[in-house]
């Protein structure tokens, strides 16, 4: 990763979270729409990637803002492959989330193939146990994650 990305990353993560909301919109007029995924081998674990700009712990859903005119699915195969490599299958639409001026999908499926890091954005990709998560995983993501593998909450 380049110098000028990580000082970037590293200034981003010390901005107040109002902040970030802030410049992630800054470019969108009246909202913002974004997709991510619970993604699921055929072992039973979960992938996790490591994103350079989330903010605390990079630990989090494989996922990310949606284009114009694109459809949920394809924004979540496209970010998908373009973090990780990995083509889905088995995809279904388990919620949405609103939040103010934001919607974000919510979806769970299969992945065909292990991936590997594709994106200057992320630095890890690793399929856990989603008994085992990482501990500093947002604990929002991390009950999403329990939820949908049925574990005790």
């Amino acid at each position: 990763m380049s110098f000028v990305l990580k000082s970037l990353a590293r200034v981003w993560k010390l901005l107040p979270r109002d902040g970030r909301i802030f410049f992630a919109r800054l470019p969108q007029k009246k909202f913002t729409a974004s997709v991510a995924g619970v993604v699921r081998d055929d072992n039973g674990r979960v992938l996790v990637l490591d994103h350079v700009l989330r903010p605390a712990s990079g630990w989090g859903l494989p996922g990310g803002f949606m284009k114009h005119f694109e459809q949920p699915v394809e924004a979540l195969r496209r970010e998908i492959r373009e973090e990780t490599g990995i083509e889905l299958s088995e995809i279904e639409l388990y919620r949405t989330r609103t939040l103010k001026r934001h919607i974000e999908f919510i979806f769970t499926a299969r992945a065909n193939g292990r991936g590997e890091v594709k994106s200057r954005e992320i630095t890890a990709v690793e399929w856990f146990d989603p008994a085992k998560l990482p501990p500093e995983m947002n604990v929002d993501q991390q009950f999403l994650i329990r939820k949908v593998f049925g574990l005790d909450l």
